[in-house]
């Protein structure tokens, strides 16, 4: 079986000179491999330094096909997915005849026009996957446009989440981020890990107000001076225009704030293997963000808003907190919760992360694409 997946996702050549891109995308199309012969993937290439936060493909079974770079938030990067439109779709359209089934990651500026091409000219079988929250009440313009044409779709579409009314093509599917390797580390780390003296916290994704850093900030700079001598470090992992901003408002929180920039997945890793606590207070569109199992399966306990699909995973004091709001007092409140956990009530929480973190690997991810869509479509 051959499969194209079109997305946005930025690649770029490394100093060796292979192609590099966005790991927990590259990650999962390197595990699909398992289940298809080939597989051309079609996004976007960028030329300048690559970030640390990238990997190669490890199989000469996936090809890559650039597009150009489009999208973005100004008038002129809207336009510019316009007057690219056409060549995009060249590219696609070419790449399609290679293949049995397509995969269109949405949402993202070129879905706009994909979605309409794939569903009324295109004939090739395959799925959508929307990776943002289905369940958003005031979505984007691009997002609500491009959710409206996926629910009256007649392929499949995975969706975060499961929600009241949900067309039956629409598939809650979970986005995979671990191996098995991963997992066996987790229920290892499980018997071992344990609150002590001192509770180390972590973030990982872009650095902006949307998601949440700034809040996470001056909520340790809220907490009394007994509760911030419990506070051992706080990993902050990421980037963003504001960085300057953050590392400004942390110089007097108190507490010891660890901005590491972006790094790369196993040095993602480690940051959760000594973190006792995973905080994203964010208001961002999310649908499930992979940080937040990844960071579960190494025992962290997430502390997160009610945003989307996540309070279906993360449940109130059973394996993690869910903040009902992203209020200052709500989050010190959420704080001041973790820092006075005995042992045993840290024990308690991390042994329920088990059977939700192993939703999410990429084993029963394929075992589903297989046994859901691909059997479904032929």
């Amino acid at each position: 079986m051959k499969l194209a997946i079109i997305s946005h996702t930025e690649h770029y050549k490394d100093a060796n000179g292979s192609i590099v891109g966005w790991s927990p995308t590259v990650n999962e199309i390197n595990h699909l491999t398992r289940i298809f012969d080939e597989i051309y993937h079609v996004a976007m290439f960028i030329e300048g330094e690559a970030p640390p936060s990238v990997m190669s493909y490890n199989s000469d079974k996936i090809k890559f096909v650039p597009i150009p770079k489009v999208g973005g938030k100004t008038l002129f990067s809207k336009l510019n997915v316009i007057v690219n439109a056409p060549k995009i779709i060249n590219t696609v359209s070419k790449t399609l005849k290679k293949v049995d089934y397509f995969q269109l990651r949405t949402p993202t500026g070129i879905g706009v026009f994909l979605i309409p091409y794939l569903t009324y000219v295109s004939k090739k079988p395959g799925w959508f996957k929307y990776a943002g929250n289905w369940n958003q009440s005031n979505p984007p313009l691009g997002y609500k446009l491009q959710r409206s044409q996926l629910k009256k779709q007649s392929r499949p579409v995975t969706i975060n989440g499961q929600w009241d009314a949900q067309p039956p093509h629409c598939l809650t599917f979970e986005n995979p981020c671990l191996n098995e390797e991963n997992i066996e580390e987790g229920n290892r780390i499980s018997e071992t890990k344990r609150i002590a003296e001192k509770v180390s916290f972590c973030y990982v994704g872009r650095l902006e107000r949307e998601k949440g850093v700034e809040r996470i900030i001056n909520a340790f700079r809220s907490l009394n001076e007994t509760a911030k001598t419990r506070v051992d470090k706080v990993h902050l992992v990421g980037d963003g225009f504001e960085l300057d901003y953050f590392k400004t408002i942390a110089k007097d929180s108190g507490v010891n704030i660890v901005f590491h920039g972006y790094l790369a997945q196993q040095q993602v890793f480690d940051i959760y293997r000594k973190s006792h606590v995973f905080l994203m207070p964010t208001t961002a569109s999310e649908g499930f963000p992979k940080v937040i199992a990844e960071a579960m399966n190494f025992r962290c306990i997430p502390v997160v808003s009610s945003v989307s699909s996540i309070s279906q995973y993360v449940l109130h004091k059973k394996n993690g907190y869910i903040l009902p709001n992203v209020s200052n007092a709500s989050i010190v409140s959420a704080l001041e919760y973790i820092l006075t956990l005995s042992d045993s009530e840290y024990v308690e929480l991390i042994s329920s992360i088990k059977s939700v973190v192993t939703k999410f690997t990429f084993k029963h991810y394929n075992h589903r694409i297989i046994n859901d869509i691909i059997n479904n479509i032929s």
